[in-house]
């Protein structure tokens, strides 16, 4: 059971230069913080910037459910377990939304800029996913009604922040896709049985404002 645990909490750790197994990362995910999760199709190990998936033009090479696709997400240890084992260098796949949380994504750049004025402002963040391209910083679950409401109270609102909400998957760390390595920008806190996320309108403002300054258009879903 130590043993166990020391796994666990070096996932949480982004200043640990020792990767734990994505079997040992995968259960956490779903069995501690019951997130339901399921394996992603894996990049296409001729080319890696190119996806395994039928699509000749994926966007998001392996990091996107596939085979099983997303309503086979699970919290069922025994499920992911035999998934990892089978599959041992899957990326791991979070389906947001419903019990899981949800997350605000957008390039990594102005995704700084925006963690910084949350910083000044006070506000509490929660854990923040970063790629080599685009940054995701988890929220709560929310409807795409109350979505709707709080981006139609913006005067402008940039093409390139995406919403991650009920139906939609975000790649978790460690995972290794097409696009490069799923880090945490900013770690879980160790120790609570599911990490503390904070509500969406608490980083709209800030990450319109960062990505307006950089110049973008109208919103992706």
């Amino acid at each position: 059971m130590r043993e166990i645990l020391g796994r666990r909490r070096r996932l949480l750790s982004q200043h640990d230069d020792e990767r734990p197994e994505l079997i040992g990362a995968a259960l956490t995910y779903a069995t501690q913080w019951q997130w339901p999760v399921l394996p992603g199709v894996a990049a296409d190990p001729r080319s890696r910037s190119r996806c395994a998936c039928p699509d000749p033009e994926c966007t998001v090479p392996g990091a996107h459910p596939f085979d099983p696709g997303l309503l086979a997400a699970t919290t069922d240890g025994r499920m992911v377990r035999w998934w990892w084992t089978n599959r041992p260098t899957a990326p791991i796949v979070l389906a947001t939304g419903g019990s899981a949380p949800c997350a605000v994504s957008l390039p990594a750049l102005p995704a700084a800029h925006a963690l910084a004025a949350l910083d000044r402002a006070g506000l509490r963040l929660g854990p923040v996913i970063a790629s080599p391209t685009r940054w995701s910083l988890l929220v709560r679950p929310y409807s795409m009604e109350q979505l709707g409401e709080l981006l139609y109270a913006k005067d402008f609102v940039p093409g390139s922040l995406r919403f991650h909400g009920e139906g939609g998957y975000l790649a978790l760390p460690p995972s290794e896709t097409g696009g490069g390595a799923v880090r945490w920008e900013r770690a879980p806190l160790p120790g609570s049985a599911s990490p503390w996320v904070p509500d969406v309108e608490a980083v709209v403002d800030a990450v319109v404002d960062a990505l307006t300054r950089t110049g973008v258009s109208a919103p992706e879903f």
